[in-house]
């Protein structure tokens, strides 16, 4: 089924060009210190931090394109990030999975 694309006004097209580059920017700041993160614990906040910066695009990218499904994405990733980052402090605190 086709969506019709909303009409943006021009500022609002803008504003979203400019959050896409911040998330872009943050994106590769994360990126870099989940390769270079002196500590598991730095790569494991730095990866989190992606987790977030990725919903974050999916529910920019629902705006202009008009696809609802976008945010259906965004919270399913949500919830992944937030199990996945459970398990990973878990996992570095040293404790099993069965406690």
């Amino acid at each position: 089924m086709l969506y019709p694309i909303p009409s943006l006004l021009s500022w609002q097209s803008g504003f979203l060009a400019h959050c896409f580059f911040v998330l872009m920017l943050c994106f590769v700041m994360c990126f870099f210190r989940v390769m270079a993160g002196p500590t598991p614990a730095d790569r494991a906040v730095a990866i989190d931090t992606l987790g977030i910066l990725i919903v974050g695009f999916c529910a920019i990218l629902s705006i202009p394109t008009g696809r609802d499904w976008y945010l259906d994405i965004a919270i399913a990733w949500a919830l992944q990030s937030f199990i996945g980052a459970l398990a990973l402090a878990k996992y570095l605190e040293g404790r099993g999975f069965d406690e």
